[in-house]
């Protein structure tokens, strides 16, 4: 199976390209898990909820992936949370810095942020998505994982993904 995770900072079109993408390949793709916990928060997050957060993820995934056909799209991955967690609190679990070194993903595609800004009263840093677009390519070069950078309006980015993809089928076959 191959895996594939959607990363990159806020408003940039993760959601959209994980749901095109699992369409594209009849095959499913695994939400943000943070969305609908920070949902039921009547509080600020701490970082003890972007542990759970982590945990939630890495249990929504592998649930999700047993009904995935041949790829398997995640919209988010641990690499997320750490730049999250970092920003927000200036250090990271080690276990989910241990857990991120494991991931088995075969490409990441990295997000681009030139999106228009969608207001969410989730999203957090409207001005500061270049800073982390430029955190997110630091953090797949030092992890040494294939990633490609995705730009363009959302047909633009879907054609891009699905080269890559298709070229990566193509191989595992």
């Amino acid at each position: 199976m191959l895996k594939v995770a959607i990363t990159g900072p806020e408003s940039t079109g993760k959601s959209t390209l994980s749901q095109q993408l699992a369409a594209h390949y009849n095959t499913v793709w695994v939400p943000e898990y943070a969305r609908t916990y920070v949902e039921t928060l009547d509080r600020p997050y701490t970082l003890q909820d972007l542990e759970l957060i982590a945990k939630g993820q890495l249990a929504l995934e592998a649930q999700i992936q047993e009904k995935a056909n041949r790829i398997l799209f995640s919209d988010t991955d641990l690499l997320v949370i750490k730049v999250w967690s970092e920003h927000a609190f200036g250090k990271c679990p080690d276990w989910v810095l241990q857990k991120l070194k494991q991931q088995d993903y075969n490409l990441y595609l990295l997000m681009g942020v030139d999106l228009p800004w969608e207001p969410d009263p989730q999203r957090e840093h409207p001005h500061l998505r270049q800073y982390f677009y430029d955190w997110y390519k630091r953090e797949l070069e030092a992890l040494q994982v294939p990633y490609l950078e995705i730009s363009g309006q959302h047909a633009a980015r879907l054609e891009k993904a699905t080269g890559r993809i298709d070229a990566l089928l193509r191989q595992h076959t």
